[in-house]
C-alpha cells in the first residue's frame, strides 16, 4: 500500500473522482478531509439513533404505545443498523465508495422525513428502520479509511476524530432532542438529521472518492452473500424479539433465542463453506483468528451493551424516577458531552504512543465508576452530582473508543480490513441493540420485585431502587470487559506493521 501523502506516478491520468485525482488536487491534507466528511455522516447516523430516546414518553402517549411497542421505536433502528452493518464491504466493492455513503445519506433523510410526518405507529417504525439500514450501512466506512488511509503514527489521531462521532453524537443527541420536544414537540428531533444529511451529500461530492480511499488490489464485484445476510437477520430479529417477549411470554421467549442461536451456528457454517468455495463471505470468519480482534469484538459487544443500554436507560431514569422536565435533561447531559470532546481529542494522541489495552482498561473503569455512582443519586440530590457523574463516563468514553478499533485492527491484512471494520461494528451494534432490551427487562424486574412500576407515582423511592440496580448490572459488565480487554495488546507495533506490509 502505497503512502498517502505520496500521489502516484500517473495521477494525471487519474479519472476524475479517483482517490488519486482528490489527492492531486488537495495534497496531504486530503486523508483528513475524506474523514471528516464521512464523519459527518456518522454523527448523523448515531444521532439519529439515540435521540429518539427523550420523545419516547411523548410519542408513546401520542400513539397510545405500551412498553414493550415503544421499545421497538428505538430497537427496530438497532436491528436494522446492526443487520446493515454486515452488507458494508460488499456494497463498497459493488457500488464504490461515493455512492453507498450518498445513497445511504439519502435514505437517512427520507426515514427522518416520513417519522417527522408519521400518522401511525407502523408508518413510524418503518421510517425508523429506513433510517437504522442508512445507519448501520455509514458507521464502518471511518474506520475503514482510518486503517487505510493513514499511516501508523497517524491512526491514533484519527481514530480520535472517528471515536468522537460514535460517542459525543449519543452523548449530545438527547441533549438537543430534550430541548426540541420542549419547545417543538416530538416530531421535530425527526427532522433533525436533515441539514447533516444535506451538509453529507455536498461533501460527498467534494471529498468522497468514486471507489475506495486509496489504492488497494481489486477484488472485484462480488455477488451479495444473500442466504448469510437471511441468517444474520433471522438470528438479530430472534435473538431481539425474544428478549422482548421475555415482557409477556417465557415459553415463546425461549422458542425465539433458540431460533436465534441455531440461525448463529448455521451462520457460521455456511460462512466457512462459502470461503471453503471461494466465494466472499458476508462476514469474514478469518479474522477472529486474530487474538486482538477476538478480544476487541468481545470488548465492543460488552462495552455496546453498556453504552446504548445506558443511552436509553438514563433519560427514562432521568424523566421518570427524578421527576426532572426534559429541558433538564439535555442541560445535565450537554457537560458531559463537551468532557468528552476534551478527552477524545487527548486520549487520540496518546493512542499513538501507548498500548490500546492500557487505555482501553481505563476508559472501562471510568465508565463502571460513573454507573456505581449513579446509586448515590436519590431525590433531593443535587443535579451538579448528576452533571459529575456524568462526566466521569463520558472521559470514560474518551478513552476507550480511538484505542478499541486500533487495538483490534492492527495486524490485519489490508484485505480483511473493510470486513474488520464491518464486523466489530456490527458486533458492537448487536450489543447495543441488545443492551437497550436487556436494560427494560431487567428494569421491569426489578421494578416488579419492589413493589412498583414506571408509571406508579407513588412510591417513587422503590422506582429509583430499581434503576439502582440496573446501573450497578452496568457497572459489573463494564468490569467484565476489562478482562477481555487485557489482550488487545499482544503484538508489538514492529510485528503488526510487517504483517501489513507483507
Amino acid at each position: 500500500m502505497s503512502a498517502p501523502d505520496t500521489p502516484p506516478a500517473d495521477q494525471e491520468a487519474a479519472p476524475p473522482g479517483s482517490a488519486a485525482a482528490l489527492r492531486a488536487r488537495y495534497g496531504a491534507r486530503y486523508r483528513w478531509l475524506l474523514l471528516a466528511s464521512v464523519m459527518v455522516g456518522t454523527v448523523a447516523a448515531i444521532m439519529s439513533s439515540t435521540v429518539i430516546n427523550v420523545a419516547i414518553p411523548g410519542l408513546s402517549h401520542h400513539f397510545e404505545l405500551g412498553q414493550a411497542r415503544a421499545q421497538w421505536v428505538t430497537s427496530g433502528f438497532m436491528v436494522a443498523s446492526t443487520v446493515a452493518m454486515l452488507t458494508t464491504p460488499w456494497l463498497l466493492a459493488r457500488f464504490g465508495y461515493r455512492a453507498t455513503y450518498s445513497g445511504s445519506m439519502l435514505l437517512l433523510m427520507a426515514g427522518g422525513i416520513l417519522g417527522g410526518f408519521a400518522q401511525n405507529y407502523p408508518l413510524l417504525l418503518a421510517a425508523r428502520v429506513a433510517e437504522g439500514l442508512a445507519a448501520g450501512v455509514v458507521q464502518p466506512i471511518p474506520a475503514t479509511i482510518i486503517m487505510r488511509a493513514f499511516q501508523p503514527h497517524e491512526q491514533g489521531r484519527a481514530g480520535s476524530l472517528f471515536g468522537m462521532g460514535v460517542v459525543l453524537a449519543p452523548a449530545i443527541g438527547p441533549s438537543v432532542g430534550g430541548l426540541l420536544v420542549d419547545w417543538l414537540g416530538w416530531r421535530s428531533i425527526f427532522f433533525m438529521v436533515t441539514p447533516f444529511c444535506l451538509a453529507c451529500l455536498w461533501l460527498a461530492r467534494r471529498f468522497v472518492p468514486t471507489a475506495g480511499p486509496v489504492e488497494a488490489s481489486a477484488s472485484g464485484k462480488p455477488a451479495l452473500d444473500v442466504i448469510g445476510l437471511t441468517l444474520g437477520t433471522a438470528g438479530t430479529l430472534s435473538l431481539l424479539n425474544g428478549l422482548v417477549a421475555l415482557h409477556q411470554d417465557t415459553h415463546e421467549a425461549l422458542a425465539l433465542l433458540v431460533l436465534a442461536l441455531l440461525a448463529a451456528l448455521a451462520f457460521v457454517v455456511w460462512q466457512r463453506k462459502r470461503k471453503a468455495r471461494g466465494q466472499t463471505p458476508l462476514m469474514d470468519l478469518a479474522l477472529f483468528a486474530w487474538q486482538p480482534f477476538a478480544m476487541g469484538t468481545l470488548v465492543a459487544l460488552i462495552y455496546g451493551t453498556a453504552l446504548f443500554g445506558s443511552t436509553y436507560l438514563l433519560p427514562v431514569y432521568m424523566l421518570v424516577a427524578l421527576e426532572l422536565p426534559a429541558a433538564s435533561v439535555g442541560s445535565i447531559l450537554l457537560p458531559s458531552g463537551i468532557a468528552l470532546a476534551v478527552s477524545i481529542a487527548v486520549v487520540g494522541r496518546l493512542a499513538d504512543r501507548q498500548p490500546p489495552a492500557l487505555l482501553v482498561c481505563t476508559g472501562l473503569a471510568l465508565l463502571a465508576l460513573s454507573f456505581a455512582l449513579m446509586v448515590t443519586i436519590d431525590l433531593g440530590a443535587s443535579l451538579w452530582h448528576l452533571m459529575a457523574f456524568g462526566i466521569v463516563g463520558r472521559i470514560g468514553l474518551g478513552f476507550i473508543l480511538p484505542s478499541l478499533n486500533s487495538g483490534s485492527m492492527r495486524g490485519l491484512p489490508a484485505p480483511l480490513v473493510a470486513h474488520g471494520a464491518s464486523a466489530i461494528s456490527f458486533v458492537r451494534m448487536l450489543g447495543g441493540a441488545t443492551g437497550v432490551s436487556l436494560c427494560g427487562i431487567v428494569l421491569e424486574w426489578r421494578l416488579t420485585a419492589h413493589g412498583s412500576a414506571l408509571t406508579d407515582a407513588a412510591h417513587p423511592a422503590a422506582r429509583l431502587a430499581a434503576f439502582d440496580e440496573v446501573f450497578l448490572i452496568l457497572a459489573a459488565l463494564c468490569a467484565l470487559a476489562m478482562l477481555a480487554a487485557r489482550h488487545l495488546s499482544q503484538t508489538s507495533r514492529q510485528e503488526w506493521i510487517s504483517q501489513q506490509q507483507q
